[in-house]
């Protein structure tokens, strides 16, 4: 059980011998952070949080306004089952704050926080639940693959298969629901499902289940990587999200009386995000990298339609099983695990929001196999693609705003600083493509 009070996380420690609380929270980017207190520490990091340096932190702070506040989440406490059993270690998420005990408008949870603040409003929860794909090496300096699998692939005595189920084990001791895992498409490719849940507990779910994977895959002596395409020639990893709203214990998006038993408010929301789709790219698929994922084949959503069963759709609705309203979701297919799941989820809902708002008009779904249609016929079909590239990407993001609403002035202001950073540095590298094609012959 989740603790609801700073004397049951007390208890707790005390009961479990707990001798180091870590505090987690997540730079801009989406890289996890944090510092580590004593047990000693704890009831003042509960009362009023502990404070540090945010100057060095991507996106936090000037150092002249450097000064930051970690409050913990009292409800993320929990154990690390591969930290010593002798000296327990338990982690809590923070929230953080300015010195004056405002929340800090560059805290990525704190921007999930507003967003779903604004779905509460409207008389809404949003639920998400993520697939997340990775791949196993051996090391982290090569992307020699393990294994000649392909999806569902069962092979006996597979070192690999026996990490990612003591990866499942270790998250189901930290209390997160896995759903589904298996070996996917790619070899050396491999995909552990959580159970759907309220945005705010998954995001932090997602950070916890990257670490997981990476302490677990280490200990055995190989190297987790949820780079999107970190080989070429064969699939990249994606973090297909489904999605959905719910009013009290009701599913809105289920209508038994509507075309594909979606409802209007669902409709809206898959129209916002189909029209949002380009601009909220940059955030959804933040890295150089993720633009080699979002190619024409591999399985890669680029066309910005939707559909039932096509699965070369940007986003494919499953079909509804009677019984099963509350399963009546959309899953958005073009986000990738190395996102910052905050931030993803913050503008996936916004741009959903957005259409519901604006009672946005859904078009027809895609039902042939959109990589098999020529150009000609996707442009009669009106079905556009996602940026090319990082730095098309930013530059929709740049005038979006939607996402600057969004993430707010400051931490949209950094992010697209940072994106440009990241692509002036990119396109400057002389590959090793290059070198191979063009030394010989130039």
């Amino acid at each position: 059980m989740k603790p609801k009070t700073n004397s049951d996380v007390m208890k707790l420690v005390k009961e479990k011998k707990v001798r180091y609380i870590r505090l987690w929270f997540t730079d801009v980017l989406g890289f996890l952070k944090g510092f580590t207190i004593t047990v000693n520490e704890l009831p003042r990091a509960l009362g009023d949080g502990m404070g540090f340096d945010g100057s060095s932190i991507e996106g936090f702070a000037r150092i002249e306004e450097s000064d930051m506040i970690a409050r913990p989440d009292i409800s993320t406490f929990k154990i690390l089952p591969w930290e010593s059993k002798e000296q327990p270690v338990a982690r809590m998420f923070c929230d953080i704050y300015t010195p004056g005990g405002r929340p800090f408008p560059g805290d990525p949870r704190y921007i999930l926080k507003k967003n779903l603040g604004r779905a509460k409003k409207m008389g809404y929860t949003y639920y998400v639940g993520p697939e997340l794909e990775y791949f196993y090496f051996n090391n982290p300096k090569n992307a020699i693959i393990l294994d000649k699998g392909g999806y569902f692939d069962l092979t006996p005595l597979d070192l690999a298969q026996s990490v990612r189920n003591e990866t499942v084990n270790a998250l189901e001791d930290l209390g997160i629901i896995v759903e589904y895992s298996h070996h996917e498409v790619a070899s050396s490719q491999h995909e552990i499902d959580l159970r759907y849940s309220e945005a705010l507990s998954m995001a932090d779910n997602v950070m916890t289940y990257r670490l997981v994977a990476k302490e677990i895959a280490q200990a055995k002596g190989l190297h987790a990587s949820f780079m999107p395409k970190p080989v070429y020639g064969i699939n990249g990893s994606g973090m297909h999200t489904h999605q959905s709203l719910f009013k009290g214990s009701a599913n809105a998006f289920f209508d038994k009386k509507e075309k594909y038993h979606l409802s209007k408010i669902a409709k809206h929301f898959i129209a916002g995000l189909l029209k949002h789709s380009p601009e909220i790219a940059s955030v959804t698929n933040q890295w150089v990298n993720s633009y080699k994922r979002l190619v024409p084949g591999y399985e890669a959503p680029v066309y910005i339609c939707w559909a039932q069963m096509n699965r070369s759709a940007l986003i494919r609705v499953p079909m509804y099983k009677p019984g099963k309203e509350k399963a009546t979701r959309m899953e958005y297919r073009s986000p990738d695990p190395a996102c910052n799941p905050y931030l993803a989820f913050s503008v996936m809902l916004a741009a959903g929001l957005e259409g519901m708002e604006k009672k946005y008009s859904l078009p027809d779904p895609a039902n042939d196999n959109i990589y098999h249609m020529s150009e000609e016929q996707r442009e009669r079909a009106k079905i556009k693609s996602l940026p090319e590239d990082l730095l098309e990407a930013i530059k929709l993001t740049e005038k979006s705003e939607l996402v600057k609403k969004t993430l707010g002035e400051e931490l949209f202001n950094f992010f697209i600083r940072n994106k440009k950073m990241e692509w002036d540095e990119y396109k400057a590298q002389v590959t090793q493509y290059e070198i191979d094609k063009y030394l010989p012959i130039l």
